[in-house]
Order: structure tokens, then C-alpha cells, then sequence
């Protein structure tokens, strides 16, 4: 380490005490999430979980899979045929053994096959699914295999999506799992770390032009979701009309949920509609609207719809050189999250320990310092 070296022959004045802190702090200062996921990893390594991935033979699925046991924050189950992982694990150097490391679940020999199925008709039977499509498909669709064995207990957590499509996926474990009690709105959140710290978008994948009531109601649930990363959120509700300046029926409808927002958490801190440079300006929105509820930059942004907040995820994901987390899926009966096609391995690890946390039955991740708060 030139650190060590440096200090060793003189050159440094410094001494370097600790050097496994100096080389995490370096690490955090160069990867913010780090410093983000730091507490949902140690969170998970409190008690490890059981997660599924119903993309097993995915080569950035085993890569992942090795870093997930070496880190010690979940048990893997991958579906997939006992072979192909074998002979993939082998030929990518990778040291995770199954039984010892992991578990395979093989869809063409599960032994239970037929109550995997048998529960999938039952749940689907009012939906048009006969015995012998509801065996084809959980015969053919990792997707719903996984979600069954969330739903009959045999894992706690599922991940899917490095390949096909997202609302495909989606659809299946919806079926399968449902809504958490109360919630009637499912969506996606993601985050991007950039170099200005942390920003969650919502709602980039499922729900095209939400109403007031369904942006209300992703609001709150993405606010939760931010407190579980240990930071306060801080809503801006988007939109092209700042404070009443635009009279579309998209500005209505963020203002009015604002209202809904404020009636159902009246101390969660959100403002809106207004545009995007005036959720991250205090100044710009302090000259604009000077009795603005939303103090400093907004870290939870809400989008009027999902064009708006594929577009604006996608362009800050490149333009900004961003880290992204997620999607992380909102309103789901059960710690299920579908991945996009262009998600990396460290990705998969990142939501991976998100998953683990979020089935976790009692919350432990509280008292993080803000990644946004500049490094002193």
C-alpha cells in the first residue's frame, strides 16, 4: 500500500494507525455507496436471509452469489440446473460450493413440483388458469417458481430481472405475492449516487401517468424506504409549473397530492409542484416561493409519470456517471425486486442486501449519518 510504504520509509508525516479504517474511508470517498449501503449490509449480516434468484446460470447472478456468502449477508437460492451452475462456477475461478455455500432449486426435477404448481393454479384459477397452463408455466418461468417459494416460506426474498422484461416479471410476482396490507399502489424507486450524494427517483418502471392518490401513496412509501437508508427525507413533487404557475392537469395533480401527502404525514418534510432545479436550489426556490416547506436541496424526487422519470433517471445515469441501487419495487406483500438488463454485479449485491434487510421483520438500520452532508 503506498499509504503504508510511504509512511514506513518517512515520507509520511502522518501515522496511519488503522489501516483497514484509512482504506474503507478512501473507499467511501471514491464510491459513495459505501458509505450508503454500509448500514443496510451490516444490518443484513445481523440476521441473514434467504434469497432466491430465479436467474441462477446467470454468470452476473454467480458472480454476485460469491460476493453475497463472502459478505455474509444472505443464503442463495439459485434455480437453475445443478450442472450448469457447476460447470459456470468452475470456469469463472469462483470459490462458493453448493450445499456448502448455496442451494439449487432445479425446475425440471423439484421433486414438489406438483405443489408448486397446485398453488399456482389455486391462486390463478380465477384468472383463466387451467391445471395444465398453470403447470407450463411454473414448469417454464423462474419468476414464478421464486415468488411460490416466497409465498409457501422457503425463502424469505427474491430477485429477478438481469434478463427479459420488466413488466413481465413485475406481473408474475404481483400475481403470485400481491400488495402489502393497505397498500393499493405498487412502484419503483431508484437511487443514484452522484457526486452532489444521494437522490432517490420514483416512479421509473411500472405505473405510466399515476393519479394524485397513487402518487400520494408512492410518496409515502418511498419516504419509508429512504429512512431505511438512514437518511430524512426531503420530497419535491415535479412537475413543469412551479407553485401554481402552470394550470395542466399534471401540475393539479401534484399539487394535489401535496395535500394528500401533508393530511397523511403532516410532519414528513414535502413541498411541490415545482421544477427540478428548484427542488435541488434552495436559493433558486427561496427567490420563486419564499414560504416553501422543503428546506435545502430535495433528495426524494417524485415525477408527475414514468416517462418523465425513466428520461430523467436515465439521463443523470450517464451523464453523472451515477451508482445506481435499485429498482427497488414499493408495495410489494413480500421483499421481491425485479432488475433491469443493464444491472452489474455489484448491483445485484447491493440489492441483494436491500432484499435480506427488507424481510427482516423489525427495521435496524437508524442513525446513519446523511450521505448528503458534506465530508468534513
Amino acid at each position: 500500500m503506498v499509504a503504508k510504504a510511504a509512511m514506513e520509509s518517512g515520507v509520511a508525516t502522518r501515522n496511519i494507525e488503522d489501516f483497514v479504517a484509512y482504506r474503507e474511508k478512501l473507499s467511501q470517498f471514491v464510491f459513495k455507496s459505501g458509505l450508503l449501503m454500509k448500514p443496510i449490509f451490516e444490518c443484513a449480516k445481523q440476521d441473514p436471509r434467504r434469497i432466491v434468484y430465479a436467474e441462477g446460470e446467470e454468470e452476473r447472478v454467480l458472480r454476485a452469489t460469491q460476493e453475497v456468502v463472502t459478505e455474509g449477508i444472505a443464503r442463495p437460492i439459485l434455480i437453475g440446473r445443478p450442472n450448469v451452475i457447476t460447470r459456470r462456477i468452475q470456469r469463472m475461478g469462483l470459490s462458493i460450493r453448493q450445499g456448502e455455500h448455496f442451494d439449487v432449486v432445479n425446475l425440471l426435477t423439484n421433486p414438489e413440483f406438483k405443489e408448486y404448481w397446485g398453488l399456482y393454479q389455486q391462486i390463478m384459477e380465477r384468472k383463466g388458469v387451467s391445471p395444465d397452463y398453470a403447470r407450463r408455466i411454473v414448469r417454464t418461468r423462474p419468476t414464478v417458481m421464486a415468488a411460490l417459494m416466497v409465498r409457501r416460506g422457503e425463502a424469505d426474498a427474491m430477485i429477478y430481472g438481469t434478463t427479459g422484461h420488466y413488466n413481465r416479471h413485475l406481473n408474475r410476482i404481483v400475481d403470485v405475492l400481491g400488495r402489502a396490507p393497505n397498500a393499493n399502489t405498487i412502484a419503483a424507486m431508484n437511487v443514484l449516487l452522484l457526486k452532489q450524494g444521494a437522490f432517490f427517483i420514483c416512479e421509473t418502471h411500472v405505473n405510466p401517468d399515476p393519479k394524485a392518490e397513487e402518487i400520494t401513496e408512492m410518496a409515502l412509501l418511498a419516504s419509508e424506504a429512504v429512512r431505511n437508508f438512514g437518511m430524512t427525507p426531503k420530497v419535491a413533487l415535479l412537475s413543469h409549473s412551479n407553485f401554481g404557475s402552470g394550470e395542466t392537469e399534471s401540475a393539479r395533480k401534484m399539487a394535489r397530492a401535496r395535500q394528500m401527502i401533508k393530511a397523511q404525514a403532516p410532519d414528513l418534510e414535502v413541498d411541490g409542484e415545482m421544477h427540478a432545479d428548484t427542488a435541488l436550489s434552495e436559493r433558486i426556490r427561496t427567490a420563486i416561493f419564499p414560504n416553501s416547506e422543503l428546506k435545502g436541496a430535495a433528495n426524494l424526487l417524485i415525477m408527475p409519470n414514468m416517462d418523465a422519470a425513466n428520461i430523467a433517471y436515465n439521463l443523470l445515469k450517464i451523464l453523472g456517471d451515477a451508482v445506481v441501487i435499485g429498482p427497488i419495487l414499493l408495495g410489494a406483500a413480500a421483499s421481491a425486486h425485479v432488475l433491469t438488463s443493464s444491472t452489474t454485479v455489484r448491483r445485484i449485491v447491493n440489492m441483494s442486501a436491500w432484499a435480506a434487510v427488507n424481510a427482516q421483520s423489525s427495521p435496524c438500520c437508524s442513525g446513519v449519518v446523511d450521505i448528503n452532508q458534506k465530508a468534513v
